[in-house]
């Protein structure tokens, strides 16, 4: 399932690999189902890393942003040893929130492993949800803008 606002035009996108640990799997060898989502944050935090989108300007900024909306769909499964390629695509959106998209291959031979979204709002550290557009992410919007143009 595509997000409802992924568009036909490029991505951001950003790949990490992880090796699964056993501190990830479960008593059936399996990794957990919840160790998806760290590896999903891991994902983000690189991609903020490489595209100037990382949790600390965004909190110098003034600002948290909270996941709000989370959906994955597991379609294989990744045990001990595996190593994982988790690629994060930014989905351009317009106000106060950021969507992502995370696909979740095992290495060794392609296999899709997991499928999922993710929608975040901004919001000030004194908790109250932002409803516009906060400056700096207009500023970044504005910066990244052509490199997801067609």
């Amino acid at each position: 399932m595509r997000h409802p606002e992924t568009t036909t035009g490029k991505r951001l996108k950003d790949s990490i690999e992880i090796k699964i640990r056993f501190s990830e799997v479960d008593s059936v060898k399996m990794a957990w189902h919840g160790s998806y989502v760290k590896y999903m944050e891991d994902g983000r935090e690189s991609f903020g890393r490489k595209y100037g989108l990382e949790y600390s300007r965004i909190f110098d900024n003034g600002y948290v942003a909270p996941i709000v909306d989370m959906h994955l769909q597991y379609k294989h499964t990744v045990t001990i040893d595996d190593e994982i390629i988790v690629e994060t695509s930014y989905i351009p959106s317009s106000g106060a929130k950021l969507l992502f998209e995370y696909d979740i291959y095992r290495k060794s031979d392609n296999v899709h492993v997991l499928h999922a979204t993710t929608i975040q709002l901004f919001m000030t550290k004194e908790g109250e949800f932002e409803i516009s557009e906060p400056e700096f992410l207009a500023q970044w919007r504005e910066k990244i803008k052509d490199l997801i143009s067609e």
